[in-house]
């Protein structure tokens, strides 16, 4: 026989932890996770995704670069955004400058062996970004301080900064110009990645029809 949990986004607790703990057999234990992703997916701010795109979309018109950072799954995501935003689109006579700070290892390892691993982001800006630049931060816990590093920079240098977050949002939900929050409970890492993943495939999959639309 099936059971489900419930869904709701009150309290504490880790729901995702409770599915585990709950879960009778594969099927059971997928149906509840896919059900809460929904559940997430309505609390999203919409609003904010789409001021997102538009950030995107003037940093192209004025040759700014976008930067991307994250740490684990997150430089992953991070990466993926570029792939979706720089390549994705096709657009080579006026292409968006998009670079994933997390993809140089050689620099990332330099910086972390003589500086520490809380400077990857913060020096690999102070040698790249420009004024007007964007910087786009994923965390799921907001806190990372590279990360946090890294915003507190950009935004005393003239940068745009975006938080993509979750559980709380911590730091980087207030320190953001521009914050896209999934209201994950602490430590529900999958989830919030998830939907992180799914803002960037929602951004690539728009441009695409943008410019596909523009050409035609």
């Amino acid at each position: 026989m099936k059971r489900f949990i419930n869904l709701t986004l009150s309290g504490k607790q880790n729901i995702i932890r409770t599915m585990i703990s709950e879960a009778n057999n594969p099927e059971d234990f997928s149906k509840n996770y896919f059900n809460y992703l929904k559940v997430l997916i309505d609390q999203l701010a919409i609003e904010a995704v789409g001021k997102f795109i538009e950030m995107i979309l003037e940093a192209r018109e004025n040759n700014k670069t976008i930067f991307f950072i994250g740490n684990g799954g997150s430089a992953s995501t991070a990466s993926h955004f570029v792939n979706d935003i720089s390549l994705g689109s096709r657009q080579f006579e006026k292409p968006f400058r998009a670079i994933s700070l997390c993809d140089n290892q050689a620099v990332i390892t330099a910086i972390g062996n003589d500086d520490g691993y809380e400077n990857i982001f913060l020096q690999q800006l102070q040698t790249q970004a420009k004024e007007n630049d964007i910087l786009v931060a994923i965390s799921a816990s907001g806190n990372s301080p590279n990360v946090i590093k890294a915003i507190d920079w950009a935004n005393d240098n003239g940068l745009s900064t975006v938080g993509l977050s979750a559980f709380d949002g911590g730091q980087l939900a207030k320190k953001s110009n521009l914050n896209i929050h999934v209201p994950t409970q602490i430590g529900e890492y999958g989830p919030a990645e998830d939907l992180h993943m799914v803002i960037c495939g929602l951004v690539g999959s728009f441009f695409r029809a943008y410019f596909k639309d523009a050409q035609s």
